[in-house]
């Protein structure tokens, strides 16, 4: 059993791997629905807003989660399982939002493979999947990307966009404070400086997102943070933050009038995807269930097209704004971990614990 800390995954995952690995997984499972199992994650409220009420805890709301799957990849069948712990107030401590650890073994013998941590898998597989998305729905010529929300997923989630459209040029940053815009921008400067792409942090929202080609949103928002007024008509959106039902980045009217709109898993987007489901359910929007274009899956596997989904979509849009929502689901994690495991394995990577 090896054990493989953050250096270990950092230094042997690529986006690029990352993005390839999700994209054999999608098609695996389009070929043999069978041989992934992932189960409905659990999700546990912790800090509750009760305890925050009554003033029994100064923490802020977060969550626990648990994430298992399985992967018969046509020769043996592994089991990963993810555990996952959301702490809002950590970046005050100099702490990431999100601690994860993840285990992989093998299902013939039980025996565990590789214990690893799961901070960078969980940032770099959520981005893969918006880069997966942005490849197959954003127009080819993009030339911008806004980042929204520049806490720890936002790194990546940059990182996957412009892996996959490599002639953008121009990023636009906001953040509520801007502050953290500005380290966002020396740090990804300096950690991603292959990317020759010029930053401008922007005060306003509005001055940010109105010349963008694509929109990167990683926030904890519970309201619609803009328009479709303010955005330009053939804009792609990546939104990976609002993870639960009372959570909400992109407002109802970009929703309503987008061309398409994917999500990255549909069980899980039906009862977390707070985009969505706010929108589904309020009176004066007209966008239901219904309209949903389709999965990453039928996206990756050429089922679902941009001209196949303007068909499900209301007869009066008249935009070409697509719409990617992600709150992800256990096999993504297991694919992306079972190929750190396998690389530890060849490599001799990480600690042996026995």
């Amino acid at each position: 059993m090896q054990w493989l800390n953050q250096q270990a995954v950092t230094e042997h995952l690529t986006m690029q791997s990352a993005i390839d690995t999700i994209e054999n997984l999608l098609h695996l499972q389009a070929e043999h629905p069978s041989w992934i199992k992932s189960p409905e994650r659990l999700v546990i409220e912790t800090f509750s807003e009760d305890l925050i009420n009554n003033n029994i805890s100064k923490h802020s709301a977060g969550s626990h989660l648990s994430m298992p799957a399985t992967i018969y990849d046509g020769a043996q069948e592994y089991t990963a399982v993810k555990l996952v712990t959301i702490c809002p107030d950590n970046p005050s401590r100099n702490l990431p939002t999100t601690n994860a650890i993840i285990t992989v073994s093998d299902n013939a013998t039980g025996e565990v493979l590789a214990v690893m941590d799961g901070v960078y898998i969980t940032q770099v597989r959520t981005a893969a999947l918006s880069g997966i998305a942005t490849k197959y729905m954003a127009k080819v010529d993009c030339q911008s990307v806004v980042v929204i929300g520049c806490g720890g997923m936002a790194y990546e989630q940059l990182h996957a966009v412009l892996t996959v459209r490599p002639a953008i040029k121009t990023v636009y940053l906001w953040n509520r404070n801007v502050a953290g815009a500005e380290q966002f921008k020396a740090q990804f400067a300096r950690d991603y400086s292959q990317w020759n792409v010029e930053f401008q942090v922007c005060a306003q929202i509005d001055d940010a997102i109105k010349n963008a080609d694509i929109i990167n949103l990683a926030t904890r928002a519970t309201h619609g943070l803009f328009s479709v007024d303010q955005i330009k008509t053939d804009v792609h959106i990546n939104a990976v933050g609002a993870y639960l039902p009372s959570m909400k980045e992109v407002s109802n009217d970009v929703i309503e009038n987008s061309s398409m709109t994917v999500v990255d898993d549909l069980a899980g987007c039906h009862h977390e995807a707070g985009d969505l489901i706010q929108a589904d359910e309020a009176a004066n929007c007209t966008w239901s269930w219904d309209q949903l274009s389709g999965n990453l899956q039928a996206l990756v596997t050429g089922k679902l097209t941009k001209t196949e989904a303007s068909k499900t979509q209301a007869a009066n849009i008249e935009t070409n704004i697509t719409v990617f929502k992600s709150v992800g689901a256990a096999s993504f994690d297991a694919a992306v971990a079972l190929y750190i495991a396998k690389c530890a394995q060849k490599q001799k990577l990480g600690t042996s614990l026995c």
